[in-house]
């Protein structure tokens, strides 16, 4: 009995490692108790503080970016120094920057504009962008849910924490279907128990990302929408702290490892088997968990449009009208647009 409970706690710890890894970490929200590790660890080419005799810390979340630049050779001859900062969630990524101990952030768009309403001082400098679908509400395949109308007087289970991602698919999916927030009572569970309970068949609607979501609906859950067609925003950040920004030998640096991160991911679409296997070889995982992960997992850099500022509004405006976030953001005042462009 005590056996195959260390192999859930196991199964479940890794389960949530991947599940940040293939999205970014974008569905965590604010939940704590994610720990942090220095990053001494540099990139392929970066060791050292590089002919510029600076050193970029970049902040990442479950090796997600630290993968994706080494697999694809990003920062082969880089004439700066990096050295990663890993962490487990976006709570402690942006503690982390609060204390002035990275250059950059990793997140997705609640996350960043929750970090932000706190005061932490960055500035999101490029977007990431995919297209929404790892965010999904599941239900029991004998659920008589057929559609988001039909959750009006429903409990819905949210992963991970008040404030995550999968809370704005909810929050947005319901006013589109005409039903107000408080049309549903929302429970949240971290995404492991989450799990068990979903498939022991005590969670009958579970809003949820990643490969939660794919897992739960390999064992037969039935997703009724998902974050497809601006449900959600699709988009993530990455972050530049103030103080990095106003050095004058970082900032040239910050914008150089946007571009080669930028490229990474090119090389991400056009090497989908490289990059899984990557995956499966630095995080854990099972084959094919490593390619549902390549699928789902942020697909392009972007430039800080108006467009990208008016998408991620929307969330956060949503969110501060159900009082989730709390000081609302000024997206478009936020921004540093001119690091990156394409």
């Amino acid at each position: 009995m005590m056996r195959g409970t260390a192999v859930r706690v196991r199964t479940a710890a890794a389960l949530l490692a991947l599940s940040a890894l293939a999205f970014g970490a974008a569905g965590c929200g604010t939940s704590s108790g994610a720990t942090s590790k220095s990053g001494a660890d540099a990139a392929s080419g970066a060791a050292g503080s590089g002919s510029s005799g600076v050193t970029l810390t970049l902040g990442d979340q479950a090796k997600n970016l630290q993968t994706l630049v080494n697999a694809s050779g990003a920062f082969k001859g880089a004439p700066y120094g990096v050295k990663w900062a890993e962490f487990e969630g976006a709570a402690p990524l942006f503690q982390a920057a609060q204390a002035g101990a990275v250059d950059t952030t990793y997140a997705a768009d609640l996350p960043t504009l929750q970090a932000l309403s706190g005061g932490v001082p960055v500035k999101a400098v490029a977007g990431l962008r995919n297209d929404g679908t790892a965010v999904g509400i599941v239900v029991r395949k004998d659920s008589k849910i057929k559609k988001v109308a039909d959750l009006k007087g429903r409990t819905v289970v949210v992963s991970s924490a008040k404030g995550s991602i999968s809370e704005y698919l909810l929050a947005n999916a319901l006013q589109q279907a005409g039903l107000a927030y408080s049309d549903v009572k929302v429970k949240y569970l971290l995404p492991t128990d989450a799990q068990a309970a979903f498939s022991a068949g005590r969670i009958e609607v579970w809003a949820i990302f990643g490969v939660y979501k794919a897992v739960a609906t390999q064992q037969g859950g039935r997703e009724i929408v998902n974050g497809a067609d601006g449900r959600v925003s699709g988009y993530g950040f990455i972050g530049a702290s103030d103080k990095a920004l106003a050095d004058s030998a970082k900032k040239p640096a910050l914008s150089d490892a946007l571009q080669r991160i930028g490229k990474a991911l090119e090389w991400a679409r056009s090497h989908p088997a490289e990059y899984a296997a990557a995956i499966s070889k630095n995080n854990g995982a099972s084959a094919e968990v490593a390619k549902t992960i390549v699928s789902q997992s942020y697909g392009r850099l972007v430039p800080i449009t108006p467009e990208v500022t008016k998408a991620v509004q929307k969330v956060a405006d949503t969110m501060h009208s159900i009082k989730v976030l709390d000081p609302n953001v000024s997206v478009a005042d936020s921004v540093d647009a001119g690091l990156y462009t394409e």
